[in-house]
């Protein structure tokens, strides 16, 4: 999670704290005072909780540009397990590898033959014959 989207997920769980204690204070308080101030504030979180998904869905990061120009090249956005290019080869087995963060932006190019390019992990690659 980036930190853009936990500040934003932080504003609408703030927000979300401030009407309830909103609702609980009118209702000890004064019901019928409450009504009016209960309106406003319902509209106005409604109107910053769609100005905050209408920024989060327009600036979502860009996905990487992924090329593989080679004969037999490979590429790819994320991460690789195995990967084999050669004439009776195969990969060995991955390594057991973590869950990363998927790549944003940027690009990911293989332009040789038998290359092989990742935005992210690479496990276990054979580029040569057998």
């Amino acid at each position: 999670m980036t930190v853009r989207s936990k500040a934003l997920m932080w504003t609408g769980i703030g927000l979300c704290v401030v009407g309830a204690a909103g609702l609980v204070v009118g209702g000890v308080l004064d019901v019928e005072a409450a009504d009016p101030w209960a309106s406003v504030a319902g509209g106005v979180a409604a109107l910053v909780g769609l100005a905050l998904t209408i920024y989060a869905l327009f600036t979502q990061p860009a996905a990487p540009s992924v090329t593989a120009g080679g004969e037999r090249s490979i590429a790819a956005g994320g991460n690789i397990g195995s990967a084999a290019t050669g004439n009776g080869t195969t990969a060995a087995s991955p390594p057991p590898m973590t869950p990363s963060t998927p790549p944003t932006g940027g690009t990911v190019t293989a332009s040789g033959d038998r290359s092989v390019a990742a935005g992210g992990d690479i496990g276990s690659v054979s580029t040569g014959d057998a």
